[in-house]
């Protein structure tokens, strides 16, 4: 028989941490698949591949890479995340990585680095998108394969009227992309759309109560009652047996988010 520490009288059993609905919703979306290694569907991530993330935030697309064993640069235009990333890439088993400053207008990357190139809820906050566009494609092998996401413009109309008018200025929102007129950036750029994945509906509906609920807002807490409720309400819906033709019927609907999966020519 096992030995098993002894608790102080009284002590509750640690519970392992409740899995934020959010993670729930993208994987069954199709994102963070670990058993496939694929970022999101349509984009598999190998560990002979290079990957340069540009945009990369606090790094959990980076992390998902790492742990594929793939070479990965991050890069962003916050010190902050730059440094965050960096401390995730020392812990993880990436074949090769790097973290980078930079606003990317010019990516301090040499031309044809990578197989693989992500750029994730950038172009809409970037000045002149068909420019970094163009940075994104220059830095990709020939062949390589690029996820670019967007805010999806059904749910950006709805945040119109509710979202305060610095959403919509620099450093934020300055952009909305009907799916078209990406369609039309994202060929101009020279690469051949291969998938398009809505997605986010949970996300669409979080922000509209977000905005609505500011005044409930603490840092720590997780947003107010109408926040915890939609939370709760989702869970329940990801859950239940028709939960996934629910969401997808609704990701169609007001997605947050569109995903390009595309690839540069041979």
């Amino acid at each position: 028989m096992w030995n098993r520490p002894k608790r102080p009288n009284g002590a509750a059993e640690r519970q392992p941490p409740e899995v934020p609905v959010g993670l729930i919703d993208a994987k069954q979306s199709g994102w963070y698949n670990g058993a496939t290694h694929e970022l999101l569907t349509g984009f598999p991530i190998h560990p002979e591949d290079t990957v340069i993330d540009v945009g990369c935030g606090d790094g959990m697309a980076c992390g998902f890479v790492a742990g594929c064993g793939a070479a990965v640069i991050g890069v962003d235009v916050d010190p902050s995340k730059v440094k965050t990333v960096e401390k995730l890439f020392r812990r993880s088993r990436a074949r090769a990585s790097l973290a980078v400053v930079s606003n990317a207008n010019p990516l301090p990357i040499r031309d044809a680095v990578a197989t693989k190139v992500i750029s994730m809820e950038v172009l809409e906050h970037v000045d002149d998108p068909s420019r970094f566009l163009s940075e994104l494609v220059r830095v990709g092998k020939p062949g390589a394969q690029y996820l670019i996401t967007v805010p999806d413009a059904a749910a950006e109309t709805v945040q119109r009227g509710l979202a305060p008018p610095s959403h919509w200025k620099k450093p934020n929102h300055i952009h909305v992309f009907q799916r078209d007129e990406l369609d039309r950036l994202v060929h101009r750029a020279g690469l051949e759309i291969q998938r398009r994945i809505h997605f986010g509906f949970y996300w669409s509906m979080w922000w509209i109560f977000r905005w609505v609920t500011e005044g409930e807002f603490r840092p720590g807490t997780p947003g107010g009652p109408l926040l915890d409720h939609w939370n709760r309400t989702w869970r329940a819906v990801l859950a239940d047996p028709e939960g996934e033709r629910v969401t997808r019927a609704l990701n169609e609907l007001m997605p947050k988010s569109q995903a390009l999966v595309a690839r540069k020519a041979a």
